[in-house]
């Protein structure tokens, strides 16, 4: 097989990996908002990932953390309307990162990258509130830290094997 097929076989095993990560970032996402709005509407609501006092995921996602990053409702208000969920914006980004893996330009995975990247230090941001700050653990959370970390080694390999395409191609014109 030719460079450039390796490539392409290369860039469609990553799309797809890409794509089940992003699948499983939403329903992360999904499943940690239906935990947050169970609970807010029945603090008797027990989720699956509430294994115990120190691993609870509801806690974690009705804490001041949960809505606005902690960010958020500190400066806007509790009540603003940008004030959401965490996993609202969730959604929004694994989305996005799925759409932008659809597009096959060199442009759209460097900004996937760059996305994937800020979103690693989210998640560092999260770990240190979950694990300093709440004192819990929440395997929703760690879960999707992983998610975005697979994400970002993904997009890196995405773009250079893109840079590598574009420019063989150029050598071979």
């Amino acid at each position: 097989m030719s460079k450039s097929g390796k490539n392409a076989a290369f860039l469609q095993k990553l799309r797809l990996w890409m794509i089940i990560l992003c699948v499983i970032g939403v329903a992360l996402s999904i499943y940690a908002l239906y935990v947050e709005i169970s609970k807010e509407s029945d603090q008797n609501y027990r989720a699956m990932c509430d294994i115990s006092e120190s691993i609870s995921c509801s806690r974690v996602f009705t804490s001041r953390y949960g809505r606005g990053f902690g960010i958020i409702g500190s400066i806007l208000g509790e009540d603003h309307p940008l004030n959401q969920p965490n996993s609202i914006p969730g959604i929004i980004f694994y989305s996005i990162v799925l759409i932008l893996g659809e597009n096959t330009s060199l442009t759209a995975a460097k900004i996937q990258k760059s996305l994937l990247f800020i979103s690693n230090f989210m998640s560092l941001y999260l770990a240190y509130l979950l694990y300093y700050v709440l004192h819990d653990f929440c395997v929703v959370c760690v879960s999707t830290y992983v998610v975005n970390f697979l994400l970002t080694v993904c997009a890196f390999w995405r773009v250079s094997t893109l840079q590598a395409k574009y420019s063989d191609s150029k050598k071979n014109s």
